[in-house]
């Protein structure tokens, strides 16, 4: 029993982390979504609406993002946008990956370190997986 304990502990805790890193990039979406969805309950939409509405909201941040980071030729709108979906991912995995330090690290410099870490790593993955669907460009030079 212990041996299956100790499997199924490492598999749930291996799941837990694959969907920190696959849900990283709709931090700002989700936010979009529940502000918006409350929002339209609390001006009058009801349940089923304020769903509707949100759920939209947040799948048209997502698109919209992905969309004008994949369209623009400039680097500095690509990088504003990319930290706009990066930041707050990075934040999550920071309290994530704290909170799960707490329950196995007694030292609290190392919590620091796996929480930082840990945003670190979900921030570039949400970046990255922001990036999937631009389109890379060659590298010329300028007059060229």
């Amino acid at each position: 029993m212990l041996a299956l304990g100790l499997v199924l502990n490492t598999v749930g805790l291996g799941l837990f982390c694959w969907l920190i890193f696959a849900l990283a990039v709709y931090a700002v979406p989700f936010f979009v979504a529940v502000s918006i969805g409350m929002l339209a309950f609390n001006n009058g939409a009801g349940v089923v609406g304020a769903v509707l509405v949100g759920t939209f909201a947040g799948a048209s941040t997502l698109v919209l993002g992905q969309i004008a980071f994949a369209m623009t030729r400039s680097t500095i709108v690509r990088a504003a946008i990319g930290t706009v979906f990066a930041v707050p991912a990075a934040i999550a995995g920071y309290h994530v990956i704290l909170a799960m330090a707490q329950i196995g690290v007694p030292s609290l410099a190392w919590r620091e370190v796996f929480a930082c870490l840990g945003a670190v790593s979900v921030g570039a993955t949400a970046w990255v997986r922001l990036t999937i669907f631009a389109e890379p460009r060659p590298l010329v030079a300028i007059g060229a």
